[in-house]
């Protein structure tokens, strides 16, 4: 028999696929990556830990969900509820394909207050429409009962009763199973990350895939409807030159480099130029943007920059 096992790297998804492979069932790993989070390092966890997980590509329908999740968001901007769901949707998608009778999940009861409570969990399987055959197996025998028990595919009696927030138990389990690695808890997802999430939150509905990655570095700042972003070193300068927005930077002065992801209206220019020299060594100077205009600017009190940068 075969089962698809969502594999996340962390240590609960290991455990739950060690211990359904330990019943002498053959667990198919499935991870993920969006525009939110990379398969890169689950990829090297699984390989420390002899699994090597199919990599789906969710991007586009994950950023439908994060745009508007049926059951809205945890701390800040992650809808783990409706990822869940998608996540179990795919595999099921694939279970024709592997020939596989069931999935499994490393979700644990109340081990997150968001998605993994009672409430949490029903919402996840009433959006999947497919809880009698999704298998969490660390809490188990403290879940309602599936189809996967009922037709003795797995014994009820040999899965476990986690619940909490305590890895206690899973931290015993690791020798057992011999696990050399794995990822902190929601470790992966930038979702959870608070500085990201501020920044990314006024744009959210109107936001392409590809320009995702531009709120994890830079300052930003409204001014108006703009928006507005000047780099921090030369790392972050390189990628926002490259994005394709309409840049700007000091004339023949060493200083950061800034873009327009939106630019409202013209005269929002001028105070770009300021923010230019704001966070450059000089008080005054000639500030060049990448469509060919110049703008000489002084720097106003210091402050008032600060009044527009979302922090």
């Amino acid at each position: 028999m075969k089962c698809i096992g969502l594999f996340s790297g962390g240590l609960d998804s290991l455990i739950a696929i060690k211990l359904i492979e330990s019943f002498g069932i053959e667990v198919i790993p499935l991870s993920f990556k969006s525009y939110f989070f990379s398969e890169k390092k689950i990829l090297k966890i699984g390989e420390k830990n002899n699994i090597k997980p199919i990599v789906v590509d969710i991007s586009d329908e994950h950023l439908k969900i994060v745009k508007n999740p049926v059951y809205g968001y945890g701390r800040f901007l992650n809808p783990c509820i409706d990822c869940h769901a998608l996540m179990i949707k795919t595999a099921y998608n694939l279970m024709k394909e592997y020939d596989a009778s069931f999935i499994i999940t490393g979700e644990v009861l109340n081990e997150r207050p968001f998605s993994q409570t009672r409430e949490g969990l029903a919402k996840v399987d009433k959006l999947t429409g497919l809880g009698d055959i999704t298998l969490r197996p660390l809490s188990a025998k403290l879940l309602n009962e599936t189809k996967i028990e009922r037709e003795g595919w797995v014994k009820r009696e040999e899965l476990l009763g986690i619940e909490g927030r305590s890895r206690k138990k899973q931290f015993e389990l690791i020798k057992k199973f011999n696990i050399k690695d794995f990822e902190q808890p929601a470790g992966g997802c930038i979702l959870t990350n608070e500085e990201f999430c501020k920044r990314l939150k006024p744009f959210i509905m109107e936001i392409k895939g590809e320009d995702i990655d531009i709120f994890s570095i830079g300052r930003h700042f409204i001014f108006g409807n703009s928006h507005i972003i000047i780099g921090r070193n030369e790392k972050e300068n390189n990628i926002l030159e490259l994005k394709g927005f309409i840049s700007f930077f000091l004339d023949g002065k060493t200083g950061p480099t800034g873009v327009f992801r939106i630019l409202e209206k013209e005269e929002h220019r001028e105070f770009a130029a300021e923010l230019i020299l704001r966070y450059s060594k000089e008080k005054k100077g000639i500030v060049i943007f990448s469509d060919g205009i110049k703008i000489e600017a002084t720097v106003k009190d210091l402050d008032f920059y600060e009044k527009y940068l979302i922090k």
